[in-house]
């Protein structure tokens, strides 16, 4: 589909945590509209503490403890390193893998077409805590069920690797931590916004290491928020396709009277013209599950066209190249959506599209 994304934030409107620090990109944000009308997102801003101290690597640990807003860090000597790995992955000789960026929280409260910035919080909302996020809090998705605020995001820490966690607010600022929900290594947690037959319902996106299938997008089912299960597998990725690595969960689903509408992303791995070697590329679909069975696939992205592709010149280059990555969705009025994402690890876009254009893109079953 031919509809442009909109840049609404970059590295350089984001203040570091601290001294010597940079923010090296801003990405895959929560969108929620408020009581008043206006947006608010909550913004993955990630930084890089490996400046040098003398000849020591600088590795972060972003530690909200009780009480305390302290942030605190690690060095890590050269010495100690045995080789660099993708995405800035950093190994050590006693095996532990350490990253040289760390991620935390902010919010940023958008107009209420939600296509404007109208103030950027520059303190850290909600930051990784021992054992759910020592080593940073990743890619928040939140939804309203009745009254309250339920925000899903990924913790990276050293026992519980990289899970995903729950937690409450009544106002999107104190937020109430329910603890872990879905153990390691599963990522892509989108609830659904409202009970249907009784449950909670929430998608997800679990890994192997056996690599026996290639990860796709479940759905589970709780009666209480933090214990979750009748797992099944909702959707794979479909070969020589823009999805055919993989799959995973977008947006939380917004309920149309034609179903349950999800922005997804997929990823593919196409050669690189110039270097010779496969490189991702990350784009976004759509799928429309049935209401009163959300395990009832309607209709689907056409598996040669994606919903969105990489187009802009910073969706195609920074941290990571060749990403659109949706994780937050807001209605604008009864026949649009304004979907934020991610474009290249590094920005923050706004596509606004119209239902019916959406529901015109897939092909329905």
């Amino acid at each position: 589909m031919n509809i442009k994304g909109n840049l609404l934030l970059k590295p350089e409107d984001f203040k570091p945590s601290l001294k010597n620090w940079s923010v090296t990109g801003i990405l895959n944000p929560a969108a929620i509209r408020m009581p008043n009308g206006k947006i608010m997102l909550y913004v993955r801003v990630a930084e890089n503490a490996s400046h040098k101290h003398g000849k020591k690597l600088v590795c972060p640990i972003m530690v909200h403890d009780r009480g305390s807003r302290n942030i605190k860090y690690q060095e890590i000597h050269e010495k100690d390193i045995t080789r660099k790995g993708v995405e800035g992955e950093v190994f050590l000789k006693e095996g532990l893998c350490r990253l040289p960026t760390i991620s935390h929280f902010r919010r940023v409260i958008l107009s209420k077409s939600g296509l404007k910035v109208e103030k950027i919080d520059q303190r850290a909302a909600f930051l990784g805590r021992k054992n759910d996020g020592d080593f940073g809090v990743e890619d928040p998705r939140i939804v309203k069920i009745g009254d309250r605020y339920y925000m899903t995001y990924v913790g990276v820490s050293m026992f519980e690797g990289i899970s995903t966690y729950l937690a409450v607010s009544n106002d999107l600022e104190k937020w109430e931590r329910r603890g872990l929900i879905f153990r390691e290594q599963n990522k892509d947690v989108a609830l659904f916004p409202e009970i249907v037959n009784g449950e909670y319902v929430a998608l997800n996106r679990p890994e192997s290491t056996m690599h026996f299938t290639k990860p796709g997008i479940w759905i589970s089912y709780s009666k209480d928020l933090v214990y979750w299960g009748k797992d099944k597998n909702l959707m794979r990725p479909r070969e020589n396709s823009w999805e055919g690595e993989r799959i995973g969960g977008g947006c939380p689903p917004i309920k149309l009277k034609e179903g349950w509408l999800m922005i997804y992303h997929g990823v593919k791995s196409e050669k690189n013209e110039e270097s010779g070697e496969d490189e991702n590329i990350y784009s976004a679909g759509a799928v429309l599950l049935d209401l009163k069975n959300p395990e009832k696939i309607i209709a689907r992205s056409p598996k040669d066209t994606p919903l969105m592709k990489p187009e802009a010149k910073l969706e195609k280059f920074g941290f990571i190249n060749n990403v659109v990555f949706p994780t937050g969705v807001v209605p604008d009025g009864r026949d649009n959506l304004l979907v934020y994402y991610g474009g290249a690890d590094s920005y923050i876009f706004v596509r606004k599209f119209s239902i019916k254009s959406i529901l015109k893109h897939m092909k329905f079953y």
